[in-house]
């Protein structure tokens, strides 16, 4: 995908869906050939969507990065490569349909918030996976977008700083616990559930006509 003078890495599947488009921001130290990324992908391809999994670094980037760390929790530029795609895929209604939602993990979760809150008239669901919404900072409280924050009941740090977001984001979001998973969602059947609740989440709110929030089913909490 090139993005003004950046070309950056990305893998789609399903495009010209018409059930919308989801756009996968990747956490820290990860990418778009994350198989767990890749495998909740498949899942929403399955569900009748388009699946954009981007690269937020360049490869020159990503080499410095493993190295040194440096780019991964600048969320202010990976929100603005994310927002950047974004507006990509808007340019394009006849490959990725608009109705948008994004899907973070750890660091990109927090670009996915803050994306969110840049572009409220196109991203109409996020979720997130063991996010990092704190990194968000002030654009949390500006993303009106239908929010679902997923963290394993084990990760008991992320846990705890999903549950400051849910609080910030009110009525806007639900945060759900996956028993006994741990924050890679690698315990049997945990990164099964994590993909079941994003096509859930999609499935209703990719919908400009859909229901509303309390209409998402109660989970464990």
């Amino acid at each position: 995908m090139r993005l003004g003078d950046l070309a950056l890495p990305a893998t789609v599947g399903g495009a010209g869906r018409t059930h919308g488009t989801v756009l996968f921001a990747h956490g820290s130290g990860s990418s778009r050939q994350s198989p767990r990324n890749q495998m909740v992908a498949r899942h929403l391809q399955d569900c009748g969507f388009a699946t954009v999994l981007l690269d937020l670094l360049s490869e020159q980037e990503e080499v410095g990065d493993a190295k040194t760390g440096r780019y991964r929790f600048d969320v202010g530029m990976l929100t603005d490569r994310l927002t950047a795609a974004i507006d990509w895929l808007l340019a394009r209604p006849e490959q990725y349909p608009g109705n948008l939602g994004l899907f973070g993990a750890s660091t990109g979760a927090a670009a996915a918030l803050a994306a969110a809150a840049r572009r409220p008239e196109a991203v109409r669901a996020v979720v997130s996976r063991g996010g990092r919404p704190d990194l968000a900072d002030q654009a949390l409280a500006q993303v009106w977008a239908p929010t679902l924050l997923i963290v394993g009941g084990a990760d008991q740090a992320i846990l705890e700083l999903n549950r400051q977001a849910e609080a910030v984001l009110g009525d806007r979001a639900r945060l759900v616990v996956v028993p006994g998973a741990t924050h890679l969602f690698v315990e049997p059947g945990a990164l099964e559930q994590v993909a079941d609740l994003a096509g859930d989440w999609f499935d209703l709110y990719l919908d400009p006509d859909g229901p509303v929030l309390d209409d998402f089913p109660e989970v464990s909490r």
